[in-house]
């Protein structure tokens, strides 16, 4: 019999910790993931073991977060926890990442740990690399590699060559993605949007790559930029960058 219970979120309403399909793994001596901490956790966990105890395969049960745990979330949410030896694989998007300078590691330190998105990160040397655990490409043309990219990828460019940059753009807009975000000034957008235009692209086609990126409440450090690529990139409406950032 397996030896682990599964938890997992089927429902919620109202506010809650964690939002629906998120999973956590009960053993007896250990868990993976979380479903948000707090009173709701703890008891679920002690439900899972007590079903590893008694031999129960299967239970569902909707908790109201605050008259039943005494938690200030105020919501609800539905349980099930099933016998399971690992976590649901969840729907993960294509993140495709040009640049291993100060900024790209900034934003791969920031988006490897979630669960969302599957990294592809290209440089033209490999020594510009960090360790990671990332997958890594090396390529003296990146251009050519985003014929290889799903065609519903995100991308963000972020090389040290503003030829590079322009190339990226080129071979992205003559290519099926999702969303594209370029690193720079709104004087290096301008240009490149002329520019784009005479290799043959509509201002509609143009206007799917959004530049500069970041947020420009947060600052224009490494990590701050990353910060707010990543917080735009996790929102619901699913944008890779915000349009307006700096």
């Amino acid at each position: 019999m397996t030896d682990s219970i599964r938890i997992t979120i089927t429902k919620t309403a109202g506010s809650v910790p964690r939002e629906a399909g998120t999973q956590m793994l009960v053993h007896a001596d250990h868990i993976e993931g979380t479903i948000g901490g707090g009173t709701l956790e703890w008891e679920a966990m002690a439900e899972a073991r007590q079903m590893l105890a008694d031999g129960r395969e299967t239970l569902t049960r909707t908790i109201p977060l605050g008259p039943a745990l005494g938690q200030c979330c105020g919501g609800s949410v539905t349980l099930t926890w099933d016998r399971a030896d690992m976590l649901t694989a969840s729907p993960v998007r294509p993140l495709w990442i040009y640049g291993a300078g100060h900024v790209g590691r900034a934003i791969v330190h920031v988006m490897d740990p979630l669960p969302d998105f599957d990294i592809t990160w290209v440089d033209t040397h490999a020594d510009r690399f960090p360790e990671t655990e990332v997958t890594t490409l090396v390529a003296k043309d990146p251009a050519q590699i985003v014929k290889h990219a799903p065609t519903d990828a995100d991308h963000l460019i972020l090389t040290y060559s503003h030829d590079i940059d322009l190339a990226l753009c080129h071979a992205i807009l003559s290519h099926d993605f999702h969303t594209a975000g370029l690193i720079g000034s709104a004087t290096k957008w301008t240009r490149f949007r002329k520019r784009l235009a005479a290799l043959g692209h509509t201002s509609e086609q143009i206007a799917r790559i959004a530049c500069p990126i970041g947020d420009p409440l947060l600052g224009k450090h490494p990590a701050a930029i990353a910060l707010g690529v990543a917080t735009a990139m996790i929102s619901p409406q699913n944008r890779a960058i915000k349009d307006h950032a700096g």
